[in-house]
């Protein structure tokens, strides 16, 4: 079942993958060889999103239609050429995990049944302070990929306003839409959380029937919901061109903002990406070329607590209880329980 083994050049590096021909997405056809081979194909890419950042896998041993886990520490047959970075996680424990610094550390991966990488913003040598921000604009049900296209616009002008900050944006694989702007390694999570609430917020205001920082699933309606809390300790985004797990194969897709309102997400996938890729290349490719300040979206979070008495909003459910966060109870049960 599968077929022979076979060996993948990945850079001038061999990689074995075993059962080319097994499976992984029955609708399309496509096998274990087509997603390794998707990953050449958009090799460098792929690779300067990862490129020395702690990387979880997100993996599927049988295929699509099989079971998955997201492993975080490296596994113990990790060949010692994929270097490891030791990060803490919010409870306090660590764990290494691998940090791709050559394609071949794909493909490897790849050959484990990893479909979706999962890159911290931050690099092995700096694990602590994230050089990325990222902005998840994530449509609600009753809204589609075109509402958070419109908010993308918006998020654009907001990020130019305060700092002069660049955003990139790429499909997220399904409806939604990933803004990562690359920001100076001088912040730590709970600072740049902080600037992407306080960005989520003055959307939020801009486009108050369209656009959401509400927590709580009940009181989000049909508006996009920046999710800022994919910007604390451990929670990641996947990566640009990684495949995400749908019978379809869509991929996350890299786009020029002139293009967001055309684009079909879609279209998007692991067939068609290779093409695209091959007559644009990768469209972020100079995205490590800059590195902005927060102090405009911070200086922005003082004047929401100082003016507006607007602080933190609640973590994620799997945290510890972090100083200044509110209750973590939804609104109707608490509600209820007050009654």
């Amino acid at each position: 079942m599968g077929g022979a083994a076979v060996q993948l050049d990945a850079g001038g590096r061999q990689v074995r993958l075993s059962s080319p021909d097994k499976v992984y997405f029955p609708e399309r056809g496509f096998t274990k060889r087509d997603l390794a081979e998707y990953y050449l194909a958009v090799g460098d890419g792929i690779l300067r999103a990862l490129r020395d950042r702690p990387t979880t896998l997100e993996r599927y041993p049988e295929g699509v239609t099989g079971e998955s886990f997201y492993q975080k520490r490296a596994p113990k047959n990790t060949p010692d050429w994929i270097p490891t970075a030791t990060i803490t996680f919010p409870s306090g424990r660590t764990a290494d995990e691998m940090c791709p610094t050559e394609v071949a550390a794909v493909i490897w991966a790849a050959q484990y049944g990893t479909f979706t990488f999962h890159p911290w913003p931050v690099r092995r040598e700096n694990p602590d302070h994230p050089d990325e921000l990222r902005l998840d604009l994530d449509p609600q049900p009753g809204t589609d990929y075109a509402d958070a296209v419109r908010a993308a616009h918006e998020l654009r002008a907001v990020l130019d306003e305060f700092g002069g900050l660049r955003g990139w944006p790429k499909t997220s694989g399904g409806r939604g839409l990933h803004v990562f702007v690359p920001i100076e390694p001088r912040w730590t999570f709970t600072e740049v959380r902080r600037a992407a609430i306080a960005c989520g917020r003055e959307l939020e205001r801009r486009s108050p029937k369209a656009v959401t920082t509400a927590w709580w699933k009940e009181e989000r309606g049909e508006r996009i919901f920046v999710d800022y809390n994919q910007t604390a300790r451990d929670r990641t985004i996947a990566s640009a061109y990684s495949v995400r797990p749908h019978p379809h194969a869509p991929v996350s897709a890299p786009l020029r903002w002139d293009e967001l309102d055309d684009a079909v997400p879609r279209d998007f996938d692991l067939a068609t990406m290779p093409k695209r890729y091959a007559e644009l290349g990768d469209v972020h490719a100079d995205m490590d070329d800059q590195a902005y300040s927060l102090d405009a979206l911070l200086d922005l979070a003082d004047q929401d607590e100082r003016d507006r008495g607007l602080g933190d909003l609640p973590y994620p459910p799997e945290y510890p209880k972090m100083p200044g966060e509110p209750k973590r109870v939804q609104p109707s049960r608490a509600r209820h329980d007050d009654a």
